[in-house]
């Protein structure tokens, strides 16, 4: 296999683009089998998956169930923008959704280890209210209840210049939170990524949490339009 079998799903992203750029698949073509699609590229079916999952997210397929991956046209956003950002003096959406990614995902890995019973009983109540407030569509309450949970992770975590710079961009924070929530129909993947971080925060795990924690601020930045390259780990 080539390198492209040991990247990160990031990788196997661009390499799908490639793909589609470079063999001429216009909108509305089937892509190869997600078989196919894995050995051509020479990844594990798991990138794939989030590769293809990233991909839909953008709006650059579509995932069809019992059908196939199919190519969309394309959209294009200027870099680091989003629909109706009120903060366009202060940051991008796109800087704040990185700083996100490098601070929570930290976080998370820390609060893994500190994170209390009364704490993890409050994320799984917060879990479980932003499930009923997304089914009922209330997405202002909905982005409440997410910046409270990261918020609550970051206080966890124990780190107070951290929790600092949360508490005095709270307004950005929270706004970067509703982003995601104008793509409606995608709004469920927040809850399922929130229940993906608890279940790691639960199992003390913190590798895994702030794995889970990075994947969930990429796609939600994803799901906003805004797409970032996280920098290789060792």
């Amino acid at each position: 296999m080539n390198s492209i079998s040991r990247a990160v799903p990031e990788v196997a992203l661009q390499a799908i683009r490639k793909l589609i750029t470079e063999q001429g698949f216009g909108p509305g073509e089937a892509l190869p089998s997600q078989r196919d699609l894995a050995l051509q590229l020479g990844v594990s079916r798991a990138s794939l998956r989030e590769a293809l999952s990233s991909l839909s997210a953008l709006g650059v397929v579509s995932i069809q169930p019992g059908k196939g991956v199919f190519v969309q046209p394309p959209v294009e956003l200027p870099r680091g923008e989003a629909p109706g950002w009120p903060f366009a003096a202060q940051a991008s959406p796109l800087d704040i959704f990185q700083l996100r990614y490098a601070l929570e995902g930290f976080a998370a890995g820390l609060a893994a280890t500190t994170l209390s019973t009364v704490d993890l009983d409050a994320l799984e109540d917060n879990v479980a209210a932003m499930r009923e407030q997304l089914r009922v569509g209330d997405f202002d309450a909905a982005a409440k209840l997410d910046f409270e949970f990261h918020r609550r992770i970051l206080l966890s975590s124990g780190n107070q210049a951290m929790l600092s710079i949360l508490t005095a961009s709270a307004e950005l924070f929270l706004e970067s939170q509703k982003l995601p929530f104008i793509r409606a129909e995608r709004a469920m993947e927040t809850w399922q990524e929130h229940r993906k971080i608890l279940r790691a925060l639960a199992r003390r795990a913190s590798g895994a949490a702030q794995k889970a924690m990075q994947e969930h601020v990429r796609n939600a930045a994803l799901r906003t339009g805004i797409t970032f390259i996280a920098p290789a780990t060792a």
